[in-house]
């Protein structure tokens, strides 16, 4: 894989992902993996911005871990690690603080709306965690960091970061780009299609989690939110629950929003929506089959983590030391 681009991408193990996650993200992570070096990341130090029960998060990384590596990207191109596992994300990170102007953090969209929801709790790290997310893009040279909407600002944020330490110490970073995919950046709530899913709902039926049995999802599918009529037509701004529904299926099969609105043509909304759950079910179940093995086997699952720390250290080893030596500090002997 000698001059192939390489891709980064963190995901929370705060939660079981959702198929949102799975269609919006995860199964990108295996395309970009047939052409491009890979590393992603569970980013379990993001997660401890918000309190965690200790025993509940080891528990979320080795899952969430185990699904990743299910869904089946080329081994031979990725790294699959655990973020604390590497301890230059900590380090990076303490050197980006320097580099990172107050008011852009205070500018940060997420750090408002998660202020908001704990206030109880409105600790620093939740004030520089995008200084993290700037340190864990940089500090493997990623080109390519695929992200949702929402997370735009952030990745603006670590491009500002970069260009603002290239300026003083030269062509230290890779200042990355974002990809957005056209369909299926953003899964919408199956409660409420004007909010995203989210694994961390605590309505249940919003999301459909990567580990729900076939029934849990079709039942879930048949009570998602649709809307008036029953015609099954790709509109988000008039019907968006419907069309929430059609991304999803549309995603699942492989088809396009024209086609699946031929197919339901004259069906209305039940035949559809046992349609989509069928076709959920029918991408999640193998990658259950095979999270399951994983996780079943934990000698096995705590080898592979070793392994791709391993990796993702080597990979972030030189852009550090080149770092260190721009600032100014001694080289390790």
């Amino acid at each position: 894989m000698e001059q192939a681009k390489t891709v980064f991408s963190g995901i929370q193990p705060t939660a079981v992902p959702t198929i949102g996650n799975y269609l919006g993200a995860l199964s990108n992570y295996v395309a970009l993996s047939k052409n491009h070096r890979c590393v992603y990341s569970i980013v379990d130090m993001h997660a401890i911005t918000v309190r965690q029960d200790p025993e509940t998060l080891r528990r979320r990384a080795r899952e969430v871990f185990a699904l990743v590596m299910a869904c089946g990207p080329e081994p031979a191109n990725t790294a699959l690690y655990v973020q604390s596992h590497v301890p230059a994300h900590a380090e990076l990170c303490w050197i980006l603080n320097n580099f990172t102007m107050f008011g852009e953090l205070s500018r940060m969209t997420q750090f408002k709306d998660k202020s908001a929801k704990h206030a109880d709790n409105i600790n620093a790290g939740l004030f520089i965690y995008p200084v993290l997310q700037a340190a864990d893009i940089l500090l493997y040279d990623a080109h390519i960091v695929p992200i949702g909407e929402d997370q735009k600002q952030h990745l603006e944020l670590a491009r500002d970061i970069a260009i603002r330490f290239n300026g003083i110490y030269g062509d230290v970073f890779v200042v990355p780009e974002h990809l957005i995919p056209k369909l299926g950046g953003r899964i919408m709530s199956l409660a409420d299609p004007s909010h995203k899913m989210d694994k961390s709902d605590p309505n249940p039926a919003g999301y459909i989690s990567m580990l729900d049995d076939r029934d849990t999802i079709i039942k879930k599918c048949r009570r998602a939110v649709t809307d008036s009529g029953s015609e099954v037509r790709y509109d988000p701004a008039g019907k968006p629950g419907v069309s929430n529904l059609m991304t999803i299926y549309a995603l699942c099969t492989g088809k396009d929003t024209d086609a699946v609105s031929r197919e339901f043509a004259g069906q209305g909304y039940g035949a559809f929506k046992e349609a989509v759950g069928e076709a959920a079910d029918g991408v999640l179940a193998p990658i259950r089959s095979k999270a399951a093995e994983l996780t079943g086997d934990p000698a096995r699952l705590d080898t592979l983590m070793a392994e791709n720390a391993g990796r993702a250290a080597a990979i972030a080893g030189p852009v550090l030391n080149r770092v260190r030596e721009a600032v100014g500090f001694l080289p390790r002997k």
